[in-house]
């Protein structure tokens, strides 16, 4: 595990003797962007969570309306072991994805979408939707009025919620027909636990009850869950004397288990098919907790345990690592810029700080049936260790190990050496089929800047030991997919690539300017583990490394890739990422980049790019360029530019459409440029160097780090 070096010690007391007059007050500043609604906002639910399991709310504090929330942030409950994968009746094979391309003037296959006959269609899907992440349960409150009919969301009046961010617990407070309730909920920080307690008169009249609903899944895309009659739970135990009750659940592949402990009296029946109802008997108060687990559980936790281990775990973690203050700035964005810091670490440490790459809508609901695209996992996880807490980045890496020969498999499959790092997958590493997926390749460094990361926060033999294998494997294979061209004595990437900005035909596309940089520093970066090992560099390494094609230019600016000439006049190709800027932005000064080409080419995406047809992480993307490029300006405006995809909504999440409406890419990678405009970059001098220096920021921070 990631210790506190002496070097990391001393580096950050540097940093805060060099740019922190005075200790700042966590707690005020963390506390005054607490989330405070008075409204039914469906994209404003809440969330509780501890980075493998998350619950998320609506205004009663619980998922009593999940129908409701369904359009907008839907009330979901999702963990990392949470998956389900379908049987394969029709005894589909993967191999029935792969389709043959001529790439190096040899046969290689990807698995691609592909609707050529019905039966390799039926494959493609199968291996897509399978695993798929579930929904585990909505847990709820059915209200009634007075007349005896079940209360709709409409009858709730007088609402305050308010998601304490110190604490991680929500107080939700409503009124139905003039009664008062008022709920507290809380998540564990070690395990898969809900707390809730419940106050109000309705509990005397009978007219508040609970609900466990479990929705099936139905292995689509966006998978909500459906409330159909097919039944895969029932009551396995009810011991009234300890006042507890478990529901199992049996779906295809995928046993698990709730269960409820109260403390009062209460009844738990079943009332319909996936359908449960904690009655209470008990007056004005009542509590109980709910516990998800995939093993046999006879863990029994209490209200208090779980607001305690919510409070302790998140005072912990704002006292820890990285802070930034905007206190006295007169930029009237400063106070918006500081709230969207806090609850981007709120909800990057509660949805993406777990033991698996986190898909992009994190734990709230599924996106791409629940996988993770690892190339994304770059925006989800570096900001973890630029803002002093490596050691949530470092959860994760396990989990490239563990699915190190599957990526090695992958890449034999094609002839290449080493591992090539899979795109889009689940828990158990296997590629899903994509038509654009299967050919990106910036998901390939991105191991070597992990690893790096860690060697930067603890800089010992014992980091370069940990991680050595899947650096050198993840190099082995950018020095074999790098073609040589004997004509032009050079190393060329594709074609046989759509880059990340993915608007290119892969068979097309090749040289990518982002690419290509990053190719440049994380061969060189592996060749200098190679060196703090004592290890010899081979050959091939230094050729490929030396031999490397020049990043591409036309008319003094950076193409996005050696093909497409018409990058600037194509309006296609002025769409999606403009991730040639990652060349420098992501990505430190190569030797490959010319300065003030880069300046050109930024100049010309700021101007002409269409910008209403971009990501989330484009604009911190933007930011880091323009921070490193001397333009602090254009850094602030980047990460306040008026485009619908770089909107953050009440809860802090970074909204892009109706089918994304959370999109966490956004969230790291706001706070991956906010370090990098604050603390810089290796060998960089400058205080606050993406930031004005006109006054209209005031600026305190401590802890941060700088980036390569």
């Amino acid at each position: 595990m990631i210790k506190k070096s002496i070097y990391f010690i001393l580096l950050t007391c540097i940093s805060f003797c060099s740019y922190a007059q005075q200790k700042i007050n966590r707690k005020a500043l963390v506390t005054r962007h607490n989330v405070l609604l008075t409204t039914v906002d469906t994209l404003g639910s809440l969330s509780v969570g501890n980075g493998a399991f998350a619950y998320t709310t609506d205004v009663t504090g619980m998922q009593s309306f999940p129908l409701y929330y369904k359009e907008g942030v839907p009330l979901g409950t999702e963990s990392e072991w949470g998956w389900d994968t379908h049987p394969n009746t029709e005894n589909y094979t993967y191999e029935e994805t792969l389709m043959e391309y001529q790439q190096y003037g040899r046969d290689i296959t990807y698995s691609v979408q592909s609707a050529k006959d019905a039966r390799r269609k039926g494959a493609i899907e199968y291996f897509r939707a399978n695993p798929h992440r579930i929904q585990l349960g909505n847990v709820g409150m059915e209200l009634y009025k007075k007349d005896g009919s079940k209360a709709t969301i409409s009858d709730i009046s007088q609402i305050n919620q308010e998601l304490n961010l110190w604490t991680g617990v929500i107080k939700s407070e409503f009124t139905l027909e003039g009664v008062p309730v008022t709920v507290y909920t809380a998540c564990h920080q070690e395990k898969d636990m809900l707390g809730f307690k419940v106050e109000s008169k309705l509990l005397d009249t009978k007219q508040l009850k609970f609900f466990v609903h479990i929705p099936h899944p139905t292995a689509g895309w966006s998978d909500f869950g459906t409330f159909t009659k097919k039944n895969s739970s029932y009551i396995a135990t009810v011991t009234e004397k300890n006042n507890t009750a478990t529901i199992n659940r049996q779906l295809d592949s995928l046993r698990y288990a709730i269960t409820l402990a109260w403390d009062t009296q209460a009844t738990m029946v079943n009332k319909g098919n996936n359908y449960f109802q904690l009655q209470p008997n008990t007056k004005r108060n009542f509590s109980f907790t709910c516990n998800f687990n995939s093993q046999k559980n006879d863990t029994i936790a209490t209200f208090k345990d779980i607001t305690t281990s919510s409070k302790d775990g998140w005072e912990s973690f704002w006292k820890s690592g990285a802070a930034i203050d905007f206190t006295g700035s007169t930029d009237p964005r400063a106070h918006e810029l500081e709230r969207r810091i806090i609850l981007s670490l709120y909800l990057t440490k509660l949805q993406c700080s777990g033991t698996i790459p986190p898909q992009e809508t994190g734990l709230t609901f599924n996106s791409w049936y629940g996988k993770e695209h690892l190339e994304m996992h770059w925006w989800h996880g570096v900001h973890f260790a630029l803002w002093g807490r490596p050691e949530l980045l470092e959860r994760s890496l396990p989990w490239y190990q563990q699915v190190t020969n599957k990526a090695k498999k992958r890449a034999q499959r094609q002839g290449f050496e080493g591992v090539r790092w899979q795109k889009m997958t689940g828990p158990y590493g296997n590629e899903s089929p994509s038509s654009i997926g299967s050919f990106l390749i910036w998901q390939q460094p991105h191991f070597i800047t992990f690893a790096e990361l860690m060697y930067k926060a603890e800089p010992s033999k014992e980091t370069l030991l940990r991680y050595q294998k899947e650096v050198f494997a993840t190099a082995d294979f950018m020095v074999s997919f790098a073609h040589y061209n004997s004509s032009k004595d050079r190393y060329e990437l594709g074609p046989g690539v759509i880059p990340a900005q993915e608007r290119f035909k892969a068979m097309d596309t090749y040289n990518p300017t982002y690419e290509l940089a990053y190719w440049n520093w994380a061969l060189t970066t592996a060749i200098e583990w190679k060196k703090r090992l004592g290890i010899e560099t081979p050959k091939k390494w230094q050729e490929v490394l030396s031999k490397l094609s020049k990043l591409p230019i036309q008319d003094n600016v950076y193409l996005a890739t050696e093909n497409a000439t018409d990058s600037y006049t194509n309006p296609e190709y002025k769409t999606d990422h403009p991730s040639v800027l990652g060349t420098f932005g992501m990505l430190p000064e190569t030797p490959l980049l010319d300065k003030n080409i880069m300046n050109n080419t930024f100049n010309l995406i700021w101007d002409t790019w269409t910008w209403e047809d971009t990501w989330g992480w484009d604009f911190p993307m933007t930011a880091m360029t323009a921070a490193r490029l001397g333009k602090p300006d254009k850094a602030v405006d980047a990460l306040f530019m008026n485009v619908q995809t770089n909107t953050y909504l009440a809860n802090g999440h970074n909204y892009q459409e109706d089918r994304l409406p959370i999109y966490l890419p956004g969230n790291g990678g706001l706070l991956t440029a906010v370090a990098m405009m604050c603390a810089g970059w290796d060998g960089c001098t400058e205080k606050n160097p993406g930031f004005p220096k006109d006054g209209s920021w005031v600026i305190k921070w401590e802890g941060l780090q700088p980036m390569f």
